[in-house]
């Protein structure tokens, strides 16, 4: 005859198989928050940590107006659930004979604030049609607590941030006829610059990576097409050098047309249009960088920068 344990026993047994299973998992998020994997998880809390005391302030980067006159405006360039996604467009004011090569520009962590269209328009005033996409859909904060709630959110809904970015590319080139479009971003942009390479990897031209969180394995890499320009900082906390050394080796081993650049002695968001970590002389570096990269591979010009043939 079967021994049946009593409710009591069963109670019991199950708070312990509970108990057993939770040890083994990643730490979860905050009720209300977007169940993240362990990875996405980890990589939310290294940024949040680096931007804890931070404050989307303008950087220098913002200060310099457009090389030559731009005209920009807000934009319909999509939708999502039947919800307009809505962007800053910005180009050369003088009228061009022939469709300008784009660039999808991705928002810091905070958002698409005031400092991402100035630097919108900066790259338009290099002679290029710049999208600023929101992946937020609207939202920007001032407040570090709130920036880590929408970039988790953002995480959360890796699909629809996929989906936006998509849309964006395809109305650079089905509604404004750009011959060529690259995507360029900064921290949470940067990994979502690379994002935008993978959803797109033989339909992307250049992409340049401002310390995002990279990948390194082989599967992901592979389909990659697209010249490839990442610009790290060797202190940074947000991003592990081993996890860029890995990206890079992996990028080498594939026989990609990769230049990743860590700059010595400088810490994350060295670059950003927004927030306290600055660093002029090498901020500098990597927009003359970036202008050259983007040339090349936008216009075919044969431009030199330090770094670009290494």
């Amino acid at each position: 005859m079967m021994i049946r344990p009593s409710p009591a026993v069963l109670a019991v047994l199950l708070l312990v198989t509970v108990a057993l299973f939770a040890c083994g998992q990643p730490p979860q998020d905050s009720p209300g928050e977007p169940v993240l994997s362990a990875e996405d998880h980890e990589a939310a809390e290294r940024i949040a940590h680096e931007h804890a005391h931070d404050a989307p302030s303008a950087t220098p980067a913002v200060a310099s107006p457009p090389r030559t006159p731009v005209v920009a405006r807000a934009v319909e360039y999509g939708d999502l659930e039947g919800v307009a996604l809505t962007g800053y467009l910005a180009m050369p004011e003088a009228e061009s004979p022939t469709p300008l090569p784009a660039i999808i520009v991705i928002h810091e962590w905070w958002g698409l604030n005031e400092n991402i269209r100035a630097m919108t328009e900066r790259l338009a005033g290099e002679g290029y049609v710049a999208l600023a996409v929101d992946l937020y859909r609207g939202a920007t904060t001032e407040d570090p607590a709130e920036a880590r709630g929408l970039m988790q959110g953002l995480m959360g809904a890796r699909e629809q941030g996929r989906d936006n970015v998509r849309q964006a590319h395809e109305y650079l080139v089905s509604y404004l006829g750009a011959p060529a479009v690259a995507s360029l971003g900064w921290c949470l942009g940067g990994t979502w610059a690379l994002e935008t390479a993978l959803v797109l990897p033989d339909r992307l031209d250049a992409v340049v990576i401002y310390y995002g969180n990279v990948p390194a394995e082989e599967a992901a890499l592979a389909p990659l097409q697209m010249p490839i320009l990442g610009l790290f900082a060797e202190d940074d906390a947000a991003v592990p050098l081993a996890g860029v050394h890995a990206f890079r080796d992996q990028l080498a081993a594939l026989g990609k047309n990769a230049h990743i650049q860590i700059y010595p002695g400088v810490d994350h968001a060295f670059a950003n249009p927004s927030g306290g970590n600055y660093d002029p002389e090498t901020a500098e570096d990597a927009w003359q960088r970036t202008l050259a990269f983007l040339a090349a591979h936008l216009r075919g010009e044969d431009m030199e920068a330090p770094g670009l043939d290494d």
